[in-house]
């Protein structure tokens, strides 16, 4: 039975929110004190990125009106990082959590990615060094990012990745590689915690004149927290760089990852609460896995002479194979008790080939108080193989065939223009040409499906960007929002009819301060970032459950929603009495709104799966001997387990404990969680109308403890 819509149809609440605050930054804007003004030379904020550390790209952050987040590669060796995840723990606005602290994780930016299923993971476009790990449809399902092999972590938040060619609800993550040039010679780190963790990575690297090379390997196996949640990975990580001139540097990467994961699915609520470590009984007897093979290779030209102008291009492609049993054999008896015995209605065995080859351009120019950058990303993923029938995680029999393939052209244009000593115009546009063709064909009726459809937007943005003191400075931008149906979700379009998905638009504003106190011989430093926005989308897709197919989802448009959010990273570090010891406390915090905007079905009903709030933060105590120690926390808020909101799954508060040394050549941790040892639900699948009974949730991690070692040689 239909919900009725609540209320009359209203401009949300969030969004008025917002243009309040933007209100208020104009304020700020017009009051500041003239006495703060910078020399006229200066054209960019020294900012402190979210762990508290300089980067080589705070320039660039400084001039985005909005939520960028750097998180330097250094604090992974300070304590247990695995999976994105752990990565990406105090970045605000986004949202990543693994049921098993595996590689198989639920990421979601600013509402990116709520759907039925955490198959289709869409909605933030994934990067290394600036070149696309995401196909050419935005899909990052089964991309196996080691973040430790990051030398530090761009987050673009929403409209914020323009810079990156993209205009995604999500935004964009690049995960930048360190180098021979900027990494000690040779390095080894081994970690090793609860639940048969162990990790181990080995670097080695040189430079000889001109040129430089570097390689990693590591290796990880994990028992998990969980019944059946195994899993095994081994990678290799290269590159090479050649200067073939002072300005002109080349550079090649390669990598090669193998991991073979074991899913332990969803609990019912009486499973949950009598065990929530346990398997679901079908992903035993189906054997569930996600084993992924990745190879990827690219190049890169950096062209930088010294005088405003810089050049970057550069190529990949990757190729991943897929075995993925997700579903066990689904029995009916149709004929209820009697003679005839239960037919098997549907299983599923995934195994793919997929193929991706991209490319990038870059160019930038300063002329006078103008920086100019112009960019394209061009994409192109194939995909073949098929469904099959799924006999305790062996294949037995195929069941569908598909060779799908989806391109793209993102093309974009960004002037910052610094008109005033205090006052910077950031104003641009994106252009997008993307395709997608689908072919599938069932093998029973010998029936094919084939569908081709095409998308193009013109997405402009402006912003501006008001210093209001040395170090701090205030923002605000407007922008639209675009995003096409990836070819899965045109291969499940709940309509069937022939007819294709709409792509998701809509526009965002967005309003923030941000900036770092740190006067010299202060016994007191501070650095903030704080953003709040709302998007008024149409057309979202959101995959719905099939309930004629346990498991699986159909793909639909949602007329209107609603995301809208807060988002605050706010770090300090204080030296009583100027002594040998530093207090550094570190908040982020996110609170979302996201909802449906008077929905025939599910009126301004909250949407699914991310939390109303998140708050994770840490009070490190830091002595100048290198020794580091204090508390963790996460509190987290309840969250609903369907479109329906008849199904909440309730917030949760964890206490941890952090603690290290570091050396010049060695750093040594250890990092206990979950220290109330408290069950809690990590992730869960949405249904439109859940109940106790749907085998839905996953749990997170009991009390555990990590440990790790880094040498530099």
């Amino acid at each position: 039975m239909p919900i009725p819509s609540r209320r009359a149809p209203r401009a949300p609440r969030p969004c008025v929110a917002v243009l309040a605050a933007l209100s208020l930054s104009a304020t700020a804007f017009a009051g500041a004190a003239p006495g703060h003004r910078p020399p006229p030379d200066a054209r960019t904020l020294d900012a402190v990125e979210v762990q508290g550390h300089r980067s080589p790209i705070d320039a660039e952050r400084a001039l985005t009106p909005g939520g960028v987040s750097i998180v330097d590669g250094d604090s992974f060796h300070q304590r247990p990082v695995t999976n994105l995840a752990d990565a990406l723990r105090y970045v605000p606005g986004v949202w990543v959590e693994s049921s098993t602290g595996g590689d198989a994780v639920f990421l979601s930016s600013r509402g990116s990615n709520l759907d039925a299923t955490g198959y289709d993971g869409n909605g933030v476009k994934l990067f290394q060094d600036g070149l696309p790990v995401s196909t050419a449809d935005g899909n990052n399902h089964n991309r196996f990012l080691d973040p430790v092999a990051a030398r530090h972590v761009v987050v673009a938040r929403g409209a914020n990745a323009l810079t990156y060619g993209a205009s995604n609800l999500g935004g964009a993550i690049d995960f930048i590689t360190p180098t021979a040039r900027n990494s000690p010679p040779a390095q080894a780190a081994f970690a090793a915690g609860s639940h048969g963790l162990w990790s181990g990575r080995l670097t080695a690297g040189g430079v000889s004149g001109d040129l430089d090379g570097m390689l990693t390997l590591e290796a990880l196996g994990r028992d998990g927290h969980r019944e059946h949640s195994r899993q095994d990975r081994a990678g290799l990580y290269a590159n090479a760089g050649w200067r073939a001139t002072p300005a002109l540097e080349l550079r090649l990467f390669a990598s090669y990852i193998d991991s073979e994961e074991e899913l332990a699915g969803g609990l019912t609520r009486a499973q949950f609460d009598a065990d929530p470590y346990q398997a679901n009984p079908s992903a035993v007897s189906g054997n569930f896995q996600l084993d992924v093979r990745t190879t990827r290779l690219a190049g890169k030209a950096d062209w930088d002479p010294g005088d405003g102008r810089r050049l970057e291009a550069g190529l990949s492609w990757e190729e991943q194979h897929l075995y993925h049993p997700i579903v066990d054999r689904v029995m009916v008896d149709f004929d209820g008790p009697g003679p005839m015995p239960p037919v098997e209605v549907f299983s599923l065995l995934k195994m793919t080939d997929q193929r991706t080859a991209g490319g990038m351009l870059r160019y930038g120019v300063r002329l006078g108080d103008h920086d100019l950058l112009a960019g394209i990303d061009l994409a192109d993923t194939r995909e073949t193989g098929g469904n099959h029938r799924n006999d305790g995680g062996r294949r037995n029999g195929l069941t569908g065939t598909i060779d799908n393939r989806s391109d793209s052209v993102e093309l974009f244009l960004v002037d910052r223009w610094r008109f005033a000593p205090d006052w910077t115009l950031v104003y641009g546009a994106q252009g997008v040409l993307t395709g997608r063709d689908v072919r599938s064909t069932d093998i029973a009726s010998g029936a094919s499906r084939q569908l081709r459809a095409d998308y193009a937007s013109f997405n402009p943005r402006l912003g501006v960007i008001r210093r209001l003191a040395p170090g701090s400075e205030a923002f605000a931008s407007l922008g639209r929002l675009y995003e096409a149906p990836t070819v899965f979700e045109l291969e499940d379009d709940a309509r069937g009819d022939g007819s294709t998905l709409d792509a998701m638009h809509g526009t965002v504003v967005e309003a923030g301060l941000r900036g770092a106190s740190a006067p010299d011989g202060a016994a007191a430093a501070w650095h903030w970032d704080v953003s709040l926005y709302c998007a008024r989308i149409r057309d979202a897709i959101l995959s719905v459950e099939d309930p004629s197919a346990p498991g699986t989802s159909l793909s639909t448009n949602i007329a209107r929603t609603v995301h809208a959010g807060l988002e605050a990273a706010v770090g300090a570090s204080f030296r009583p009495g100027g002594g040998a010891y530093r207090i550094e406390p570190l908040v982020s915090a996110t609170v979302n709104a996201f909802s449906f905007d008077d929905d025939p079905v599910y009126g301004d009903n909250d949407l699914p799966a991310a939390p109303a709030y998140a708050v994770r933060g840490e009070v490190m105590y830091r002595h100048a001997r290198g020794f580091f120690a204090g508390p963790t926390f996460d509190l987290v808020g309840a969250r609903h387990a369907d479109f329906a909101n008849r199904y909440r799954v309730g917030g949760y508060s964890l206490l941890g404990l952090r603690l290290g040394i570091e050396r010049e050549r060695w750093q040594l941790f250890a990092e206990a969680r979950n220290l109330a040892d408290r069950n809690h639900v990590a992730t869960f699948s949405v249904r439109n109308r859940a109940a106790p009974g749907d085998a839905i949730l996953q749990a997170g991690l009991p009390r555990t403890l990590h440990a790790g070692l880094r040498v530099r040689f």
